[in-house]
This record gives structure tokens, sequence and C-alpha cells, in this order.
């Protein structure tokens, strides 16, 4: 039976069911009113645990068998360990000699190291991935080599479709680079220390079965216990859950281009001459090399003025927490830590908090922490004149990212967008992005190296900004500067077949993406 399709709120053709289930298409920002309660995973009981709380089995593969692992099933991971991790792997080589066919992978996100997974996808072990797909899974599903129809959601959106029940996990799977014989757990204090597993909370809550694999067992009480052991099944130990110079590089480092300095030092001028940096804001950026920079600038301007950012949340650097401990920034909210100082910093300052998404990113709470945010620094694949952004897939078509916090923190009272004018000569400005994963109407200006485009909505921004010497231009007049230098970059080809959905934060489907035409 040929799939019908639907047209959502900002005009993209979305097909009624996905996976075989009925999806709700994209009614607009904030429309869409979720119905019924929260999902419940089983009621456990302590009639099958031993007394002395000893969780500890021989093997992942021991785990997984009591268990119950079986075809079709969720089984979930998160990425904390990230490029090191040595154990999501694993998960699938142990379904496919149990003879296992047609899980579902719903990871926080994947890394490269998480290449091997397409042999999984290949012999029938894995149906789908719904989760982040970076590079050659993403190249895999985009060639439509997939059998099952891949759904992205962001950080957020993964906490609602298991909350909501939309994603039903039947094995949870938590690497933890500490853990006691209960399976209290936490990132600190070991060889494959990460500082925080804020990705993992509504994994232990809602799956049906909580495995924590670690490498350093401790006493009882492991503290604090990110992890909370009442929640956990088993516990295996393993000679190593990761590699730690893969887990944490410690070189994460502000950008030496030249280009990118200047995007970075006009944004941080921006924020300055509009208002949006003032004494007491909240703050977010990321850890790519502009993003630092930014940070940087904007330290140097909160220090000469005498201000603090109050909060500041992370994805964690050591320039954050330079930020913390020279008075600039009041609290540290750490989602994840992406280097060594960040994960340092969360052992020895007390306002450095872990921070689950869960709290912060949830659309379907009773409020979340990016609405409350002053400023957020944000990057994009493409952008198009009406101001859409697009995270997900490149002007080739290819599904090659993950959409990550970035559609939850487009919520926040500022949204900018540093981004280059174009990338390998192909301009990063188009008359419409190839995949809708933000509306425009939440993407409030757009920092380029040569010149700044305010979103029109905000005309506050636009007033404020009138006498200013920075280079505001319009949107219009960035791309036709791109397309002078570049040239018009060509029509994609795509065939007919959906490999993946893109939600929005609220469950709903935003957009699609297609198969690339070889």
């Amino acid at each position: 039976m040929k799939t019908k399709f639907v047209k959502n709120a900002v005009g993209r053709m979305i097909p009624e069911t996905i996976n075989g289930k009925k999806v709700t298409p994209f009614k607009g920002v904030g429309k869409h009113r979720p119905t019924g309660n929260k999902y419940g995973p089983p009621i456990p009981t302590c009639i099958d645990f031993s007394s002395d709380g000893n969780k500890v089995v021989k093997s992942l593969n021991d785990a997984l068998k009591k268990c119950g692992m079986k075809d079709g099933m969720t089984i979930s991971t998160h990425h904390h360990l990230r490029n090191g991790d040595l154990v999501n792997n694993t998960i699938f080589d142990i379904a496919h000699k149990m003879g296992v066919k047609d899980l579902v992978w719903f990871p926080s996100a994947s890394f490269p190291c998480n290449e091997p997974i397409t042999k999984h996808l290949e012999n029938g072990t894995i149906n789908r991935i719904e989760g982040s797909m970076n590079g050659a899974l993403g190249r895999f599903a985009s060639h439509g080599k997939m059998k099952g129809t891949a759904v992205l959601r962001s950080h957020g959106g993964r906490v609602q479709a298991i909350q909501d029940g939309e994603v039903k996990i039947d094995i949870a799977v938590l690497a933890a680079p500490s853990s006691d014989v209960f399976g209290n757990a936490n990132a600190l204090d070991s060889s494959s220390s990460c500082g925080v597993l804020g990705y993992s909370k509504a994994d232990f809550l809602y799956a049906d079965k909580v495995i924590v694999v670690t490498d350093n067992l401790v006493d009882f009480p492991n503290m604090p216990m990110e992890i909370e052991g009442n929640y956990v099944d088993y516990v295996v130990v393993v000679d190593k859950i990761g590699i730690p110079e893969k887990i944490i590089s410690g070189t994460t480092q502000i950008t030496k281009s030249p280009d990118r300095i200047y995007v970075a030092e006009l944004t941080a001028k921006f924020l300055e001459e509009s208002g949006i940096l003032k004494d007491g804001c909240f703050m977010q950026a990321g850890a790519g090399g502009t993003s630092l920079a930014i940070g940087n600038f904007v330290h140097q301007i909160l220090k000469a003025k005498g201000w603090k950012s109050q909060v500041g949340f992370g994805g964690t650097t050591k320039y954050m927490v330079q930020m913390l401990e020279e008075g600039t920034m009041e609290h540290i909210l750490d989602a994840q830590a992406f280097d060594l100082g960040a994960v340092a910093s969360i052992s020895e300052n007390k306002n450095h908090h872990q921070y689950s998404v869960f709290n912060a990113y949830n659309y379907h709470s009773k409020g979340n922490l990016t609405s409350m945010m002053d400023i957020m620094i944000l990057g994009a694949t493409e952008v198009d004149l009406n101001f859409n952004g697009n995270v997900a897939t490149h002007s080739d078509g290819y599904l090659l990212h993950g959409i990550g916090g970035w559609q939850n923190c487009l919520h926040a009272k500022n949204v900018i967008l540093p981004i280059p004018l174009f990338r390998d000569r192909i301009p990063v400005i188009r008359d419409e992005v190839t995949t809708i994963c933000g509306p425009g109407e939440l993407i409030d200006v757009i920092v380029t190296e040569r010149g700044i485009a305010i979103n029109p909505l905000r005309k506050d921004l636009i007033k404020q900004m009138k006498k200013s010497k920075l280079p505001i231009k319009t949107i219009q007049e960035l791309k036709d500067e791109a397309e002078r230098i570049c040239g018009k970059p060509r029509a994609i080809e795509f065939e007919e077949k959906v490999i993946a959905a893109i939600k929005w934060v609220d469950g709903t489907v935003i957009d699609v993406v297609k198969q690339v035409k070889e």
C-alpha cells in the first residue's frame, strides 16, 4: 500500500505512519497539547533480588539473557563515553550471537566508534536506529539501506518520548565509570571518568530492565548516585568501558581561524550592544571552536564591567570553568563534560552541579531550563530566508548529524547562530533548508563573517541596533553575497523513500529525510 502524506505547519509533507505507527504532524510552536498520563514501567518487587543488595552478574551476555532479550526489543544506551565507548557495540555483537533480530537501538547519540553497528543493520540484528546517526551510520541510512525508518529526536525530545510512552525501552544498558554492587553509579574518580551521566536518568527511571556496566566496582554506598541502584536490575563488571583519551580529549580549544575568531568577536559585540548580555544573565554555548571563542570574549566583557552570569548550562568545558573560578559565572549546571577541566571541576567546585537533561530539556514538563536562558549560542548546517534551521543533513542531502539539544535550546529568549557564510564554497544560507529541524520564528540572529542578520520578528533588536556600526544586513543580502562568491547551489535529487523522521520537541514530526539519489 502506498504511503499517504500530509502537509504540516511548516509546509513539509509528512507520512501518516512511520514504522507502522500513526504520527502527528508538526502543528506550530506551542500548538500541540499532550493528553493522557506518563508511561509507567512494570512494578518490580524485592522478592526477585538478593537481600544483601549484590546485583553483580558474571558478564553482559549473562545480564542480557536474564533480561530476556528477544526479537524486536528496544535497547537504549547513552553517549557519555563519546568516541571512546567500548560498551554499546558489544551489546549487538552479543545479540547477533544469540540469534536475536529486529532490535531497535535507542541511543542518546552515536559517534564514529559506533561504525561497526552497520554490520548489525545489514545482518538484521538491528531493524533501525532511533537516535542520532553521525558519519558512517548516517551515510548508511541515506543510501536507503536501513530496514526500518530512523527517527531523530533532540535530547529533550528523547526524554519526552520515553516519558510519554512513545518509545518503550525494554533494556537500558548504561555504562558507568563507577558503581557499587547495588547499582548506585556515577561518572567520577575512575580511569574512565566522564564527569556526569546527565543523559541516563530517563532510561533508568522508565526502562523495563536496567543494566549498569562498569570497570570500577567500589564499596557501597557509591556517592553521589547519579544512577540510583533501586532502579537497576544487574551490574556487570568489565575490564574497560571506554578509552580515556577518546572519552574526554582534553583538547577542546578555541578556534584559530581568523574568520571564525572575527565571527566570535562580532557575536560578542552584538550581545553587548544589544543589551542581551547583562549582569545576572543565564547563558549556554557549545563546545565548538567558535562557541568557545565567543565564551572567551563574553568572559572578558563581563570581567571588565564587573558583571557575572548567574547560570551557565553545559556541555561544559574548561573555559566555562574558568568563568566560574574567576567570578564571571555564579553556577554551572552540567549535563555533559567535554574536557578534562570540566570533569575535574565537578568534584572541586561546589557551584558546579550535575544537572540531567531530564530536567533541562523535557518539553512535556512543568517548565524547563531552556526558556529561562537569556543567551543561546548554536550552530547550523543551513539556514534559509525564513530563518528556518537545519542541523541534521548537509546541503548534499546526507544525514550526517544528530539534533542534540539544538531544538530544545531554540526556546531561549535570544537564539544566536554564529555560522560561516559558506562551507567548502557551498552557501550556508539557502532559499529553503534541505531539512527543517527548527522553525525560523525561534531563531533570532545570524552572525557571519560578512554581516549580521536579525530576524524581522525581533523588532526590538532591530530598533536597538539601528545606530550600531556593526555590519547589520538582511538575510537576503547575506544570501546574495554568498551566491556572488560561490554561485547558486544546485538542487538535490531524492528518491521517494523516507529514511528518517525529524521529531519536534513535542513529539510531532517537523520534517522527513529522503534517500539520496545516486
